[in-house]
């Protein structure tokens, strides 16, 4: 699998306000013509929420929701062919895809912020929208911007997965040499093709460390952050910290550090269990692919990854 496929998304850095003109351009009094408690995709393994906003001469709105990890691709990772998908199926006449707005549902105690997010498209191709950015939009915008209530909730008519046989969650530590290559998407300015071999051995010994400003992933130092999970790690160990308490452990770890919120905010990724790093013997990544190549391009030697090790009996 590749990070087409992860149940969650990497984090964003803090989002910008939208605009308020091109908000007030875009906003008329609209109807719920839509509420799909579960909405689908032929061949994506992913479900959400779809409300659509539609009125005459006034281009359609659409809010999907979905529970963060337990639904399968998430808003993020899916919001092309979802969007896309969207506009084939309910706005066919419309020469752009509707305006996207997701609202990912995440467990009280993550660092990820249950919010409303504004995507938009550098462009299309018929009913294929390509080159999302994100940003935050408020629910007094939101409301404003379609003209009639939006529900935040996932729905009345959600219906669970089926019950999968339940893994044992490991995490342990992991040489980043031997991660399989990446192949990261949305990032092409300073991603755009994965890490040679070659290039990560050279890294390995002219390792990089500092931070860019091109994006959330090249934001810090991950020799710090690998540094402090491998600490995290040992110590959750001799504690017997279970696997879903990770994550508010190693948080605990970096506060009591001084650790900055960069390297909160990545330290949470690695041991948080619908975000690890989940390396796939077959076809290099459940997750993790963008976080990944930075650390090889950085020359990070040592990682902490997330394995499901699953007991079928006999």
């Amino acid at each position: 699998m590749t990070d087409d496929f992860p149940v969650g998304p990497a984090p964003e850095p803090a989002p910008r306000p939208h605009g308020q003109d091109e908000l007030r351009a875009l906003a008329a009094p609209r109807r719920l013509s839509v509420d799909d408690h579960m909405f689908t995709v032929p061949g994506l393994p992913g479900t959400f929420r779809l409300q659509l906003f539609t009125a005459a001469g006034a281009r359609p709105v659409a809010v999907a929701t979905q529970i963060a990890g337990a639904e399968g691709m998430s808003l993020m990772n899916g919001v092309e062919r979802f969007a896309g998908a969207v506009w084939e199926r309910h706005c066919l006449a419309e020469d752009q895809p509707p305006v996207w707005v997701e609202r990912q549902l995440w467990p009280e105690r993550s660092l990820q912020e249950t919010r409303f997010r504004r995507v938009v498209f550098a462009g299309a191709d018929r009913y294929r929208p390509r080159g999302p950015k994100w940003s935050v939009i408020t629910r007094e915008q939101l409301q404003d911007l379609v003209g009639a209530p939006v529900a935040t909730d996932r729905g009345a008519g959600y219906v669970p997965r089926a019950a999968e046989p339940e893994p044992q969650l490991v995490f342990e530590e992991f040489a980043v040499a031997r991660l399989a290559r990446p192949h990261p998407f949305r990032e092409p300015a300073c991603m755009p093709a994965g890490v040679p071999w070659w290039r990560r051995w050279m890294r390995q010994v002219l390792p990089r460390r500092g931070a860019r400003t091109c994006c959330w992933y090249h934001g810090g130092d991950w020799h710090t952050v690998n540094a402090m999970a491998l600490q995290v790690l040992e110590r959750a160990r001799a504690q017997s910290v279970h696997p879903d308490d990770m994550e508010e452990f190693a948080t605990a770890q970096a506060a009591a550090t001084g650790a900055t919120r960069w390297q909160t905010e990545a330290l949470a990724t690695l041991f948080n269990t619908a975000d690890a790093i989940q390396p796939a013997s077959q076809t290099g990544y459940i997750n993790g692919q963008h976080r990944a190549q930075a650390m090889l391009e950085a020359g990070v030697r040592r990682t902490v990854v997330l394995h499901h090790v699953y007991d079928y009996g006999t």
